[in-house]
This record gives C-alpha cells, sequence and structure tokens, in this order.
C-alpha cells in the first residue's frame, strides 16, 4: 500500500531563515537532531509532537508525557489527536506555531517567545478563540476512527522511544506547580568538556612518556644494546667515534636527524670517517644495511658488519639494487685479479685514490686501463706489505723491519709472469681476523672481504698494521 504524502511548508521566523518544503508521511516535531521541525529546547521533548493528514485534513497528535501540548490555549492530552485550521496557535515550550492552509498544503510559522507567563499566556489563548468564532472550520477532536488511524500509525514510530528508559520520562508522576523541576538535560544539551582539559591530558601524558624514555630506556629497548655502546669509555685506540656512547638511547634515536646522521656524525674522528662507497650509497645501503644493534650485550656490530658480507653478496639473494642482482663472488674463493691474462679488478675509485696521492701520481698518459690496473694493485702491496708465512721477501723500508713482498714473493717467474702461484699466496694474508688485536672477527680461513674491497675508504687505520713492513701507527697510504 502506497504511503499518503503531505506538503508542510516551514516558515522558521525565529532564525530568520527562508521557507521551507518537506513532503513527508507526517511531520515530526522535537528536540532530537532527526525531528523534520527541531526545536531545541529543555521544554521540548526529543519526539514532542507530530501532525499527520488523513482525509484531507491535518491533526496534532501530542506525544509526549513529561511536556505538555497547547492549542490555542487549550492543553492537548497525550495521544489525543485534535484537527488544525488556518489561524490555529500552537504551542510547544517557548515556541509558537501558527498554522495555515494553503491550497492541499499545511503553512507553519515558528516564533520564540522567552518569559511569557501562564495567565498572560490563558489570556492570549482566549483572546484568539473569541477571534475564530466566526471561521468556516473550527478545531475539533478528530472523529473515531480517524483518532484510530492516527493511534496506529504514531504508535509505530513512538514505540522504540517509549520503550527506551530516558530521564525525559521518568516513571514517576510529574511533580505538581507552575514549575516542572522534573526535567533532566540530555547529552545533545549538556555542555562538553572544555577542549582545555583534553589539551592538558595531552601535554601530561606526552611528558611524563618523554621522562620514562630518560628514566627507563630498557623499557622502550628490544634487546640491551652492546657493550661497545654501552660503555663510559672509548676502549679501542686510535678512536672511531668522537665520544663515548654510555647507554644513551638519544644519540642514534633523535626527531631532529635520522640514525643515517646520527651515525655518522659520532664515528668521525681524525683517523676515521664513515664513508660508504658510490657503489653502496646508490644501491640505497648505508650504516644501518651492515652494523645492527639490540642484539645483546656481547654483540659486536663491527664483527657482524664484517660477516654481513657473504649474507648479501650470494647467489641465495633475490633482490635487485639498481636493477641488477649480486651473486657469490670469484665463486665461492678468494678472488684473483687477473682472469684470462686479463685484469678484472676494476683498480681504486676517485675517492680512494684521493687518500693515496703517492699512488694516483704514478699513472702516465700513456698508460691503457689494464697497466694502470696493475700499477695500483703493484703499488699497494710491492715494497710495502709484510712477507709472511715463508713467503720470500726483501728487506724492509726501515732499519729493523721485517723483509717485505718483492715480485718473487709471489710470482716464480716473470717472463710470461706466473698466475698460479699467486693464487695460492693471497689466501696468506687475505684471511684470518680483522683487527691487530686478533679477536677473531673472521675465521681463519675465511676470506676477508674488507681486507680487498675496503668499505670506509677514508679510515686511516690498517686493518692488521702487523702486515705492514714498517711498523708505523698510522701510516699515511693502506689499502
Amino acid at each position: 500500500m502506497k504511503a499518503q504524502l503531505s506538503t508542510f511548508i516551514i516558515l522558521r521566523e525565529d532564525r530568520g531563515l527562508d521557507p521551507t518544503t518537506l513532503i513527508a508521511e507526517a511531520l515530526k516535531i522535537g528536540r532530537a537532531p532527526g525531528r523534520d521541525l527541531l526545536l531545541n529546547h529543555p521544554d521540548v521533548s526529543r519526539l514532542h509532537a507530530g501532525i499527520k493528514e488523513i482525509a484531507g485534513r491535518f491533526y496534532l497528535v501530542n506525544l509526549s508525557s513529561s511536556n505538555s501540548t497547547t492549542l490555542n490555549g487549550r492543553l492537548v492530552v497525550r495521544e489525543e489527536a485534535v484537527a488544525l485550521a488556518s489561524g490555529d496557535e500552537i504551542r510547544i515550550g517557548p515556541f509558537f506555531l501558527r498554522t495555515e492552509r494553503k491550497d492541499d498544503a499545511l503553512v507553519l510559522v515558528v516564533t520564540l517567545q522567552f518569559g511569557l507567563r501562564i495567565g498572560e499566556a490563558e489570556a492570549r489563548g482566549a483572546t484568539r478563540v473569541t477571534q475564530r468564532l466566526d471561521r468556516e472550520v473550527a478545531a475539533a477532536a478528530a472523529p473515531s476512527e480517524v483518532a484510530l488511524a492516527l493511534d496506529l500509525f504514531w504508535d509505530k514510530r513512538t514505540r522504540e522511544k517509549a520503550g527506551r528508559r530516558s530521564p525525559l520520562h521518568p516513571r514517576r508522576p510529574p511533580r505538581l506547580g507552575k514549575a516542572r523541576f522534573n526535567w533532566t538535560p540530555t547529552r545533545d544539551l549538556v555542555r562538553p568538556w572544555p577542549f582545555a582539559i583534553f589539551l592538558w591530558f595531552a601535554i601530561v601524558l606526552g611528558g611524563l612518556s618523554i621522562a620514562a624514555a630518560f628514566w627507563y630506556a630498557s623499557a622502550y629497548a628490544p634487546e640491551p644494546i652492546s657493550d661497545a655502546h654501552s660503555r663510559t669509555s672509548l676502549a679501542l685506540m686510535p678512536a672511531v667515534a668522537g665520544r663515548p656512547n654510555a647507554g644513551s638511547c638519544t644519540s642514534c634515536h633523535s626527531l631532529s636527524a635520522g640514525m643515517e646522521g646520527r651515525c655518522a656524525s659520532c664515528h668521525t674522528t681524525e683517523v676515521f670517517a664513515a664513508s660508504v662507497t658510490k657503489s653502496h650509497s646508490d644501491a640505497g645501503i648505508g650504516c644501518l644495511e651492515c652494523h645492527s644493534e639490540h642484539k645483546g650485550t656481547e654483540f659486536s656490530p663491527g664483527r657482524a658488519a664484517l660477516n654481513s658480507c657473504t649474507k648479501c653478496h650470494t647467489n641465495k639473494n633475490l633482490k635487485t639494487y639498481n636493477g641488477r642482482r649480486v651473486g657469490t663472488p670469484h665463486g665461492g674463493t678468494l678472488g684473483y685479479p687477473v682472469r684470462d691474462g686479463e685484469w678484472k679488478w676494476k683498480g681504486l675509485d676517485a675517492q680512494e685514490l684521493a687518500e693515496r696521492p703517492k699512488i694516483a701520481a704514478q699513472r702516465l698518459a700513456t698508460d691503457s686501463e689494464q697497466v694502470w690496473r696493475s700499477k695500483q694493485f703493484h703499488a699497494l702491496h710491492i715494497y710495502r706489505v709484510r712477507a709472511t708465512r715463508g713467503l720470500t721477501g726483501v728487506v724492509g723500508a726501515g732499519p729493523g723491519s721485517p723483509p717485505a713482498l718483492s715480485c718473487s714473493s709471489c710470482h716464480r717467474s716473470s717472463n710470461p709472469p706466473d698466475r698460479e702461484y699467486p693464487r695460492q699466496t693471497c689466501v696468506q694474508c687475505h684471511s684470518g681476523p680483522a683487527d691487530a688485536a686478533g679477536k677473531g672477527s673472521i675465521a681463519a680461513e675465511a676470506p676477508n672481504c674488507v681486507s680487498c674491497h675496503v668499505q670506509h675508504v677514508m679510515d686511516k687505520r690498517h686493518r692488521n698494521a702487523g702486515l705492514l713492513s714498517a711498523s708505523v701507527a698510522l701510516p699515511a697510504e693502506e689499502p
């Protein structure tokens, strides 16, 4: 069955708004935000009254048991239906609704008046009733069949409201008297908490969190940091850090700078700079990819970085860097720089050559790339690296210094050059520990990648100063 729709024209003189036309089955009046005619005042119920058209006439029904509704000064009993005519005046709280018929539509003019006393309201209603004695249509109670239809219509729309306990609908009778004190404000009329309360709560909570980060730093750490970052004094000399960390979290974690920048700023001294090679930088690899932390007090970030080379440079790594993959280098063995009579070693990069001006000065304008790579390689080894582990050598560069490598230390013949024996002699130096303290960072039989592929090219220390033929603490040039 198709619902009957009626036309209502609302003119809010209390708000100064333009007329609004509403087409609906009925007009719901109340204080709740979803009502068709919203009257926001404590003396107005959530669903206070309703107006519905039946057989060409509009009927007013009072749906509130806690707040009164009057028509032309006469109290409308709850759920009583009364017919409306042009010139009628409905009062709901401090609002006055004047009705007018305009063709098939009902026009409601809403005004607001505060401080009107009951005697004045009664006089006003009596005067208006007197003025309406000569009207053709007067307000009258609805016929029984109309009243039944209205009861059924509004009962479906108020059942949920009536079944819900609400302070606006007390279960006890209302107090007598002119003033009705049984009204309790609901959420739509209660003043919310000031914004300052939430602001101060956020400030206090943030302050406590920051204080806890300093007082209880271990509560924020996933695992304890290494002993190297917990010491209150520098143990490694020459120092590779500007200051001891002493277990501080803010040395690495800061809001003003990232961890990469914090690492580089701390690990910059007279003999060391935390630089990254161009190939690693282009691939997006920095300090954190090799030097991890929060692995326990016995964990060493330096040793872990030395052993991390083979974890990335392996055929099992399917990740691409700048569109290229990295595989297991040199077939899983120590690499030899020459293959099939051609130098595969690319030589020192520009930054490394800048740190070794004596080697850079050896290049001639007529040197080919192959000749230049050979000069660099031999300048790094001949008469500079100590002849050890049974290798023959020549007299060292300084008084009392051990023998140094010469051509015959690695090559048994020179014409043609011996390429086989050097493959055996390389392993005697390019393996094992990576520091002079001999802490065993790398197994003795395992290849030491950084002995050839220097990551921190601005590090003025030598990975193992004992291999140098001249006993100098800080040599000017080193691999």
